[in-house]
């Protein structure tokens, strides 16, 4: 990500543009030789920062001070560079190149982010925990449905990035205010060859859309609707980190925390969730650039105004930087999540027995008791078990007092089957397996080429690889002599090998001709009461 937001990536970008220019302004008739052309494109990479400062400093404006130093490395194509452009050609354009990047990088760290929480969610599918409204205990549920709650609003953001990127144009050429003038004089008022000189750039620079029409910049809401985004997602790893920094309160779940890693210097015992503090720092500060970016937008007068040059500087690049370390972190904490099974079964056992009481009392009411008789006594025995908690700090002895209450002896003998806390986590368990098979792993398959890249931060090339040996894959399994299903079902079983789908067979396409409903494992009782 730092390298997209770099210097190099930024004036390389330039120099690929005026390149694009030069290109499809030659291919529609306009005098540019094959020679300026080449010579530009042996000097894309090699910028003189130095000499370009030296000229900026001088002329007090960038966009020439690179079309000088461009031109004093390749000087055929000298007169040519640039030629018909104004300003935004390079600068607006560049900037949709680094968004785009951008997106693509942290498209890929989310992907991977919900494969590893997926597995985190699978594994504790079944694993009783207190449910908690207003911070107060309530209804159970279980850790991993918990955690498909934070894999939702990550499939969300990841979801509204994906039609971004799917909608995001370029610039294009577009001129001074919008309206190509200087491209019509250009090409001799021939409009056809302004939309075709229009389309080329934006195809060799890899887009197939481009703004319909625009005034001297695109304009700034796309800046907007982006940064929504990236806020998006800082509210999504906010939440998340925040609810750890709560759980490691209560000591039954905990970021990764270092064998030598300190708490505090003073404090030798502390294990502060650092992590977790660290990216909700970070989010707080993402979730406030939209403001400034909606501010931008709303005050552009007319066909454009520089004042929002500055500020777009700062915010698009620091969004991007900071969104790309949380997700590294987030991913660092999900990768080594602890989880203290006995404190949170102490907890849940300190709440369930008032939350069981309604179960006693229908249990009884099935063998002859008397209904108001028993809601009366088992109420009386909370109102004690609670004061038992509260006034003297013990553990809740509720159920204790009903056993040893003879108006309860019928279900003496299964009280303990009675408060087992799976019954009361609904279809917790089996709203994580629904949730993975109707939405974690057609996400997952649509864009399984990126958890084929070792590393998430690496070059587009390892991209490209990937699905190259994809491709290589699908010719193997064409080459095989059996019928188009067989070949269908190998090629899937090879996709869904890599993507390391936790619990085996618990998740295979629709299509296939299985239900989930029948591939739902048991979920196991993690503990006795």
């Amino acid at each position: 990500m730092s390298y997209i937001w770099s210097p190099e990536k930024k004036f390389s970008t330039w120099r690929r543009l005026w390149i694009a220019l030069a290109k499809a302004e030659q291919e529609l008739g306009i005098p540019i030789t094959d020679e300026q052309i080449a010579q530009m494109e042996e000097h894309i990479m090699d910028i003189d920062f130095e000499r370009a400062e030296e000229k900026e400093a001088e002329t007090r404006h960038d966009v020439m001070a690179h079309v000088y130093t461009f031109g004093e490395c390749c000087p055929a194509a000298q007169g040519i560079i640039h030629m018909g452009a104004t300003s935004c050609f390079v600068g607006d354009n560049t900037d949709i190149v680094q968004l785009k990047e951008g997106m693509e990088l942290l498209q890929r760290k989310i992907v991977k982010l919900l494969d590893q929480m997926k597995t985190f969610a699978l594994e504790h599918r079944a694993h009783a925990t207190l449910g908690f409204t207003h911070y107060q205990a309530a209804q159970l549920t279980t850790v991993g449905k918990r955690m498909t709650l934070y894999m939702q609003d990550f499939l969300m953001d990841l979801e509204h990035l994906d039609r971004e990127m799917d909608d995001l144009p370029l610039r294009g050429l577009k001129g001074t205010t919008g309206t190509q003038a200087t491209f019509l004089e250009l090409f001799g008022g021939d409009h056809a060859k302004v939309k075709e000189c229009n389309r080329k750039v934006c195809e060799y620079m890899g887009f197939k859309k481009w703004i319909a029409v625009s005034g001297q910049t695109y304009t700034r809401k796309i800046d907007y609707h982006i940064l929504s985004i990236l806020s998006g997602v800082a509210q999504s790893a906010y939440k998340m980190c925040g609810d750890i920094r709560l759980l490691a309160n209560l000591k039954e779940i905990e970021e990764p925390f270092g064998k030598d890693q300190i708490g505090s210097s003073a404090m030798a015992y502390k294990r502060n969730p650092m992590r977790s503090e660290r990216v909700c720092s970070l989010a707080r500060y993402v979730m406030s650039l939209p403001a400034a970016a909606a501010q931008t937008h709303a005050t552009q007068w007319f066909e454009r105004t520089l004042d929002d040059s500055s500020i777009r500087r700062i915010i698009l690049p620091e969004a991007f930087l900071a969104v790309d370390v949380i997700l590294n972190i987030v991913a660092n904490i999900t990768d080594g999540l602890q989880v203290w099974p006995q404190v949170i079964r102490a907890h849940v056992m300190a709440e369930l027995p008032f939350m069981a009481t309604e179960k006693i009392l229908m249990a009884c009411c099935k063998k002859g008791g008397d209904r108001q008789v028993l809601h009366h006594a088992i109420r009386a025995h909370s109102m004690e078990a609670g004061k038992v908690v509260k006034a003297e700090g013990k553990a809740n002895d509720l159920l204790e007092r009903v056993r040893r209450d003879p108006l309860f002896a019928a279900i003496h003998e299964e009280l303990d089957d009675l408060v087992d806390p799976m019954l009361f986590v609904g279809r917790a368990p089996e709203q994580v397996d629904e949730f993975m098979v109707s939405e974690i792993v057609p996400m997952l398959n649509k864009h399984h080429i990126l958890l084929m890249i070792d590393n998430q931060d690496g070059e587009d090339d390892e991209v490209e690889d990937a699905e190259e040996e994809l491709d290589e894959e699908e010719d193997d399994v064409d080459d095989v002599d059996e019928d188009e299903e067989d070949v269908d079902d190998k090629l899937l079983s090879r996709i869904f090998i890599r993507l390391s789908l936790a619990a085996g067979l618990l998740f295979i396409p629709a299509h296939l001709g299985l239900s989930s409903s029948s591939l739902l494992v048991p979920r196991p009782l993690l503990f006795q009461p």
